[in-house]
């Protein structure tokens, strides 16, 4: 009996050392994210081990707003961004710090993501909808981010000038929340993950999705220079990526009717994760899930369209396309 339980633990010592030994192996890798649905691929990867499984050790690092995660990613506090769009991040890849390695988030009609809220006294002065935008205060983040472009496409659609709505960039998602709560401004446009408490608590009115108004390629996977020489490392994340990506779109996209998404068998498992990792009850996640290529593709020709409206409008710099910053060896685009 001495000589068996013996033999078991020596076993046992073997498979630590093996399991420590590989954790010491793995890739280690620092990705930025925001703590929306529009990363759930990402939380996806991390919670159910697919990053580990591919032999990465990630650490996700996390952001109230986008272009700070585009900075980090060319000081290399972080190896890997997920994010939005934004004017400093195509700013950045145009000077050759940063490179476009694959899709994620879009604004596509039924799927909730991105909204226009008013404040409750805007509202009941005659803001109802968004085209009548038009003239009002309205905060975002920064200018020359996703936001501002997205009023910029609404500005397009409906006829009036951009120039006459009064920006107020406030730098974070909770700062133009509650900008907009306190009668500060006239509208915001914000995340649903954001505005869901707002419109709960009776802070804000609902006007529109950007989705169903402007659909466009809102985010995407980017990396440094530096961070591709690593190829192995880019393969495996983007490999681990690929296989969120697709789990989530078959999981929770499919079954979605009416942008909400049903708890189930199914569903609940991915669910909690996006609630875990974005700190939402899973009954506020399931009207927020945001559409994501099953493929990880990239929409280009959208991407090339955003970077010229960003230069006509002075908040990208000129000489530069889509082509020029996007990671050919790894992006799929469609």
């Amino acid at each position: 009996m001495i000589g068996i339980a013996r033999f078991a633990l020596a076993g046992l010592m073997a498979i630590t050392a093996l399991g420590t030994a590989q954790a010491e192996d793995a890739l280690k890798a620092k990705v930025g994210v925001l703590r929306l649905s529009s990363s759930a691929p990402v939380f996806i990867a991390q919670d159910k081990g697919y990053f580990r499984e591919a032999g990465l050790d990630v650490e996700l690092k996390f952001f109230d707003a986008a272009q700070p995660i585009a900075v980090a990613t060319t000081s290399g506090d972080i190896d890997f961004g997920v994010t939005a769009f934004t004017a400093g991040l195509y700013n950045l890849a145009g000077k050759g710090v940063l490179k476009v390695i694959g899709g994620m988030s879009r604004e596509k009609a039924g799927y909730p993501l991105i909204g226009y809220f008013a404040s409750n006294n805007a509202y009941a002065a005659g803001l109802k909808t968004p085209k009548d935008l038009a003239g009002k205060r309205v905060a975002m983040t920064q200018v020359g981010s996703s936001f501002h472009y997205s009023l910029g496409l609404l500005a397009d659609k409906y006829g009036f000038k951009l120039a006459d709505v009064k920006i107020v960039p406030l730098q974070s998602l909770s700062n133009a929340a509650a900008a907009l709560k306190g009668e500060t401004v006239d509208a915001a446009l914000l995340p649903i993950s954001t505005a869901r408490k707002l419109m709960d608590d009776g802070g804000a009115k609902f006007l529109g999705w950007v989705g169903d108004e402007t659909p466009w390629q809102l985010g995407a996977v980017f990396a440094s220079p530096k961070t591709l020489t690593n190829k192995l490392l880019v393969t495996k994340l983007l490999g681990a990526l690929a296989r969120a990506d697709r789990e989530y779109h078959d999981v929770i996209l499919a079954a979605m009717k009416d942008g909400v998404a049903p708890i189930n068998d199914q569903t609940r498992p991915l669910l909690e994760i996006i609630a875990k990792y974005t700190n939402l009850p899973v009954e506020q996640v399931v009207g927020n899930c945001a559409y994501i290529d099953p493929d990880g593709r990239l929409d280009v020709k959208n991407v090339d369209n955003q970077i010229k409206w960003l230069q006509e409008q002075g908040f990208a710099d000129k000489g530069f396309d889509a082509h020029a910053i996007i990671a050919k060896d790894y992006v799929k685009a469609d």
